[in-house]
């Protein structure tokens, strides 16, 4: 994973990290572990006795390896400062850091970061036979600039255990070159904090198992979250896998889970010819598997509990580290298989969709001018999907004078995430669920709108109210006449309709007229 930039005008670097170190101190134990955990997890590291070169100047590699490596980490051991390869690579990297965005990590591997800064110790020995040379002033200050910097101290950082300082050390490089060099997607907008916020409740660095919910609307955005940060940290577990379209793959009864838990085993092992007889067999195989394994999976559009039962069972069928993410519509079934963290996806603001139209629209942040009104309209329209009401307990009083039990239905539509309140106040309604219900009204009457008890479509409302003059509009069964950016409905007095209510319908200058409707 070579590091790529979001910009064209940033650096593009050839190696994610260079190490620098004395081979003789750490070369077959602490550096060459650390650099195999580095390459295991996409860190494109260099080493100089993997990466050099034959027949070119080794000094010359070595300065342009340098200068072409985002991050830098430098194991301080007892005989660093004896090299003076070592010193050379110091004083360089310290002037790279500052010209450049590079970043420096120290490594006090058997030294103290004291002992390096004033030269003193173990470094004082190792030092001693460069103090009559030409170099050694510099290098002296390299090694009191770097030992300042913040890094990590073998025996302070992790109880002097080498492999959990390379856990850790691995797991900062990895966070930092994402938060650096990749974001959600080149047109993605507003996506960034929504990965961050699902991050911070799975702290990857944690060695618990953490099983994290994601719940909204259909397509509000659940997958393309879950798809970004499986993208960002799916190289950090020894098993991975995406399992897509859940609700839909699963229909076909247990054949369809039989699908997807053989999909998870061959993701995670690796391995093709993987057969069972059963969904309770499959349970039994996941469980064994997963048990030696720190995986990530990722179960996307899940709608019933036995799914979850199915393929992610219970946390102790996973090794320490592992996490799962479920993606769903349905807050109830997140809470009934009992994940630890619950995100809901929250819709785009006014700001960030129109800053996504305008990135599609214009290849800009903001409409170009001229185009602000427009884009505007077309954000009105789309709304990030659903339509709104500006409701809450309006909204539940007039259910509840239709004889329904608002209160509790509102709060099941809530859970199923077809609707949502916002912090505004306003009630939101899926795009779909309002097509499907129109779509409802238009068959019971396809070919005579007046007789509809409910009207939206612009040119049919202007032909009942300019052209049924002669005959009077069947308005018995007629509750509601709907006219976003055509028209408005004002009530003579406040409160809700009653039977002979007059409304005045405003239309544009051309056409106003006042009708009394009878309920």
């Amino acid at each position: 994973m070579a590091s790529s930039s979001t910009s064209s005008t940033e650096k593009r670097f050839k190696y994610d990290v260079f190490l620098s170190f004395r081979g003789e101190d750490t070369h077959n134990n602490f550096v060459g572990h650390l650099y195999e955990a580095l390459e295991r997890n996409s860190i494109e590291t260099y080493k100089d006795d993997k990466k050099i070169e034959q027949g070119k100047s080794i000094k010359d590699q070595l300065i342009k390896s340098i200068e072409n490596s985002r991050f830098y980490i430098i194991v301080f051991s007892k005989t660093y400062a004896s090299s003076c390869w070592c010193q050379d690579e110091l004083v360089k990297i310290m002037e790279c850091k500052k010209t450049t965005e590079q970043n420096i990590y120290p490594v006090f591997f058997d030294v103290e970061p004291t002992e390096v800064r004033k030269q003193s110790g173990a470094v004082k020995e190792a030092f001693a036979e460069h103090e009559k040379k030409e170099a050694s002033g510099k290098w002296r200050e390299a090694m009191k600039e770097a030992s300042n910097l913040a890094g990590w101290e073998l025996k302070v950082t992790a109880n002097g255990d080498e492999s959990e300082l390379i856990q850790i050390i691995v797991d900062v490089i990895f966070k930092k070159l994402y938060s650096t060099n990749t974001s959600a997607g080149g047109k993605l907008v507003g996506m960034d904090i929504r990965i961050s916020d699902v991050l911070s409740s799975l702290e990857i660095s944690t060695k618990d198992v953490r099983m994290i919910g994601i719940k909204g609307i259909g397509c509000g955005g659940k997958t393309t979250l879950a798809t970004a940060i499986y993208d960002q940290i799916s190289t950090m577990f020894e098993g991975k896998s995406f399992v897509e379209n859940v609700r839909e793959v699963s229909k076909p009864s247990l054949s369809g889970l039989k699908k997807l838990q053989n999909k998870i085993l061959k993701n995670v092992l690796n391995k093709q010819d993987i057969t069972f007889s059963s969904v309770h067999d499959g349970k039994n195989m996941l469980k064994a598997t997963l048990r030696r394994r720190k995986v990530l999976v990722v179960l996307d559009d899940v709608d019933c509990i036995e799914q979850l039962e199915a393929l992610v069972g219970e946390l102790n069928w996973f090794k320490l580290g592992s996490r799962i993410i479920i993606t769903t519509r349905d807050e109830q079934l997140l809470l009934a298989h009992g994940v630890n963290f619950l995100h809901d996806v929250n819709l785009l603001s006014p700001r960030e969709a129109i800053c996504l139209f305008s990135r599609y629209a214009f290849k800009i942040e903001i409409p170009i001018e001229g185009y602000e009104k427009l884009s505007k309209q077309v954000f009105c329209y789309a709304s990030s999907l659903p339509s709104t009401i500006k409701v809450k307990e309006d909204a539940i009083i007039v259910l509840e004078s239709h004889g329904f039990r608002a209160r509790i239905g509102l709060r099941v539509l809530e859970q199923k995430s077809l609707i949502t309140y916002d912090e505004d106040g306003f009630l939101r309604m899926h795009e779909h669920l309002k097509e499907m219900g129109r779509n409802i009204f238009c068959r019971l009457n396809p070919d005579e709108p007046n007789k509809r008890c409910q009207l939206w479509i612009e040119e049919e409302i202007e032909d009942i109210l300019t052209n049924d003059s002669e005959q009077e509009m069947e308005t018995e069964a007629l509750e509601a006449i709907l006219m976003d950016e055509f028209a408005e409905i004002h009530p003579s007095e406040s409160g809700l309709p009653t039977a002979n209510r007059c409304f005045q319908i405003t239309l544009s200058p051309q056409l106003t007229r006042q009708r009394s409707f009878k309920r």
